[in-house]
């Protein structure tokens, strides 16, 4: 290839695996800089975006593993031990947000915020001496999100001393500035549950549910553009049981998946135009399932089917009747439950 103009080059290397590229960096100076520019990084993220480059990681108090996903069988390949390449106690990490092969993650003895990349295991520490960047549990709420200049930022919503504080990080700059946020006061409360953030369309989302029967629920959304916050309604569920709201991106369109119940649970689906909730589908009541196990319930989307597994691996196949999807497209509730799936890239936690 030596003898091939750099645009081949550029247009060939963009299309092969994350670690082909990281091994064709040592190949010669020019391939280095050339696999290292922000353009050959953002065009090989995009063309990653595959469900072949899609993989599942799993962390225990033992290990951390990564599986690749069978589309056949809907089951998880062999997998790889992955070592955690910075400081921790007995695998104590919490996954929090995940976008184009970067995972922003919570240090659980320290509170420390990280962007990590497991496919390149390079990793970036968001935390600073006056306390920005430390995530406190079942308080805060964090989402992972890339700009029109392709600079990576984490939005943190801070709950402390009954007052709400936002906060944005630049990959671009390494700086932590504050941004208004509004809301209610009553969403103080520590009875509102917030989920993890999902970037759709130039927006982040997060639910925001009160935990009890019949409790508010509201969906909070922030404009990466303007940095402005606002609230919409969220979908029009039966309020007789709890209710949990789980955000995905499917295709740039935002969906919700609002399970409802007691005992046995209800599941809808719904998708987001222009601020109204139009729903998708609904699924036969699946049945009881314990709370503690509710609580962690990971949602795939693929091929049509949708699957709901929870965090001891039972696994429940829903049909669904809408067209089938081209790609395998997850969101995972990760409150208690330790896993990702992420795309495998280049993508650097810094600049």
């Amino acid at each position: 290839m030596a003898d091939l103009p750099i645009e081949t080059i550029f247009e060939i290397l963009t299309r092969v695996p994350a670690k082909v590229v990281g091994r064709s960096r040592s190949v010669c100076k020019e391939w280095y800089a050339l696999l290292s520019t922000r353009d050959f990084i953002r065009v090989h993220s995009s063309r990653s975006l595959v469900s072949c480059n899609q993989r599942v990681l799993l962390i225990d108090d033992l290990t951390c593993s990564v599986h690749p996903i069978i589309f056949q069988s809907y089951d998880y390949g062999p997998r790889s031990i992955v070592t955690l390449p910075f400081d921790h106690q007995n695998n104590d990490v919490s996954i929090l947000s995940h976008l184009n092969g970067l995972l922003c993650v919570c240090l659980n003895h320290t509170n420390e915020l990280l962007l990590w990349n497991p496919t390149t295991t390079a990793f970036k520490r968001l935390s600073t001496p006056d306390s920005l960047g430390i995530y406190i549990n079942n308080l805060d709420a964090v989402g992972l999100y890339a700009d029109d200049a392709d600079d990576y930022k984490v939005l943190h919503i801070k709950r402390r001393r009954h007052v709400y504080e936002s906060y944005v990080y630049s990959r671009e700059l390494n700086f932590w500035r504050n941004i208004p946020f509004l809301t209610r006061q009553e969403y103080l409360s520590p009875n509102f549950a917030w989920s993890p953030g999902t970037f759709c369309g130039g927006t982040m989302y997060f639910t925001l549910c009160e935990c009890w029967v019949g409790g508010t629920n509201v969906v909070i959304c922030f404009d990466i553009n303007s940095e402005q916050f606002k609230e919409i309604s969220f979908p029009p569920v039966p309020s007789t049981g709890f209710v949990q709201g789980v955000l995905v991106n499917v295709k740039n369109e935002l969906h919700m998946f609002a399970a409802t119940g007691w005992f046995e649970i209800t599941i809808d689906l719904w998708t987001l135009k222009e601020d109204y909730w139009i729903k998708v589908l609904s699924c036969p009541p699946i049945p009881p399932i314990s709370l503690s196990l509710w609580g962690d319930i990971t949602h795939y989307v693929t091929n049509g089917n949708w699957f709901v597994m929870t965090k001891l691996g039972k696994l429940f196949t829903i049909e669904m009747d809408t067209k089938p999807f081209e790609i395998l497209y997850p969101v995972t509730w990760f409150r208690g439950y330790k896993g990702a799936v992420f795309v495998e890239t280049v993508v650097s936690p810094s600049i």
